[in-house]
């Protein structure tokens, strides 16, 4: 079982922490993805989509294709997770999934959604911000105090509570239509989340020292 690094289209920020994080991971580039390898310092061992996006500069020296028709019922993301997992991933980072195209950045949160429910756990970092699918039941996540922070909802939420946080929440229901948990605050230390039902994702704005 190995880290997988999966590169999307998205803008990124080179900062070391995300260095750190992709470093030793194994690589797929999805499409134009491929052009976040060289400054990230990595070799991808596969490249895949429909090639429609791509900078002709970027494909010297690209790695094995696997190509795709440009209509399909599959993202050139969705194609990287899923080749990712059948190459035996533990765990995938995707890279470059936020800014862009924002149809394109929902889909991305929705995959990344989807996989982690079914027990193949990805998580989104692009320098800036990081994406967590939030799981039922409690979880916790480092973040010092004043880092921003936001819960997505994705469907109603039940009995939300939210601690190591400016503004904290207990056993909160939540529907799909409210914004409360937008532009929320860590005060030190973690944040942590117990969720009962529903389905949503932490944004977490990266610790601006180690970015």
């Amino acid at each position: 079982m190995s880290r997988f690094t999966i590169l999307l289209a998205g803008p990124i920020l080179v900062t070391p922490r995300l260095l750190e994080e992709v470093r030793g991971s194994r690589t797929i580039a999805a499409d134009a993805g491929l052009a976040h390898a060289a400054p990230l310092g990595l070799v991808p061992e596969l490249w895949v989509g429909d090639f429609d996006s791509h900078s002709p500069a970027v494909a010297e020296g690209a790695p094995p294709r696997l190509e795709y028709p440009r209509d399909k019922d599959r993202t050139d993301g969705e194609i990287a997770i899923q080749e990712a997992f059948a190459r035996g991933a533990s765990s995938v980072l995707l890279v470059g999934a936020f800014g862009g195209r924002t149809d394109h950045v929902f889909s991305h949160l929705v995959v990344a959604l989807r996989e982690s429910e079914a027990g193949r756990p990805v998580t989104l970092f692009d320098g800036r911000e990081w994406g967590f699918p939030l799981a039922r039941g409690p979880q916790s996540f480092a973040a010092e105090a004043g880092m921003q922070f936001s819960v997505l909802k994705f469907s109603d939420l039940e009995a939300l509570t939210i601690t190591g946080a400016r503004f904290p929440l207990y056993r909160a229901d939540i529907p799909f239509t409210s914004i409360l948990t937008q532009s929320n605050e860590a005060t030190g230390g973690e944040i942590a989340i117990d969720l009962a039902e529903g389905r949503a994702m932490l944004l977490l704005q990266a610790d601006p020292e180690r970015r």
